[in-house]
This record gives C-alpha cells, sequence and structure tokens, in this order.
C-alpha cells in the first residue's frame, strides 16, 4: 500500500501518525529555536517541547523501543500509549503544556501546541468513529517493527 492509497483509506489514525511526525519535528525545531531566548520560563518550555519530540519518536516509530537502548520503565510507559483514546489523550496533555508556554511570551511553540492538538484531535476522532488504530507501513506499521515489537 502506498502513501497515497493510506490516505485514501480515511482513517483517523493514519492521519494522526503523520500528523505525530509532522509534531515531533515542529517540536525538535523550535524547542532548539527558542532556548536561545532570554526568558527563563520560555527556556523551560523550550526543554519541555525538546523531550516531548523524543517521546513523539519513540511513540510513532515503535521500531525504535528495539534499536535505541530504553530502559524496560521508559519501554513499558511507551508501549501503554498503543490505542487511538491513549495517543489522543498523550497529545491532548503536550499540546495543553505547549500552551501554557503562552504564559512566559507568545512565541513560535503555539505552532507545536496547534499541531499537537490537531494531531490529538485526529486520534480522538479515530477513537469516536471505532476506527482501529493503523501504523502506516512506511513508518514500520505492518512490517519488520510490530513483529519485532
Amino acid at each position: 500500500m502506498t502513501l497515497k492509497e493510506e490516505f485514501a483509506t480515511r482513517n483517523f489514525s493514519i492521519y494522526g501518525q503523520w500528523l505525530g511526525i509532522l509534531s515531533m519535528i515542529l517540536c525538535f525545531a523550535l524547542g532548539i529555536a527558542n532556548i536561545f531566548s532570554f526568558n527563563a520560563f520560555l527556556l523551560i518550555f523550550s526543554i519541555i517541547t525538546l523531550i516531548f519530540s523524543f517521546i513523539i519518536l519513540f511513540i510513532e516509530v515503535p521500531l525504535l523501543l528495539r534499536i535505541c537502548p530504553t530502559s524496560s520503565s521508559f519501554d513499558a510507559a511507551i508501549r501503554r500509549v498503543s490505542t487511538n483514546y491513549m495517543r489522543a489523550g498523550a497529545y491532548a496533555v503536550m499540546g495543553i503544556v505547549n500552551w501554557l508556554s503562552i504564559i512566559a511570551r507568545a512565541s513560535s511553540l503555539i505552532a507545536a501546541a496547534v499541531f499537537l492538538s490537531i494531531t490529538a484531535a485526529c486520534y480522538l476522532l479515530a477513537g469516536i468513529k471505532g476506527q482501529a488504530f493503523v501504523g502506516s507501513k512506511t513508518l514500520g506499521g505492518a512490517g519488520v517493527a510490530q513483529m519485532i515489537v
């Protein structure tokens, strides 16, 4: 199944997975960009956003749990985020934390908050519609990653 065919299935979990990858890239880039601000609270939110990018990476690409040396408690925590509702909740929490960065100062972290919120909405819609989580084959959803993990 090609990427175009995956998007044509209208399964919101695939949309959520790809938006999660986009959110990860944004969290990483904007986290680094805002580290160099002179606001202490914004610095804290930047570091938290950077941490979110790595958490999202492990959530969306499960093969990395086998490749990267991580603790068993971290692996267990990431594996708990496997259903659409759990993913929606995780992204919602990350989005809310990034929305709270406005308290420190309005910055480009708002873009990460917007994409995290949209990703949470996609996973929530997949859960509400009763769509089973379907991982993208491009990201190892039905291939080697599922057999290993």
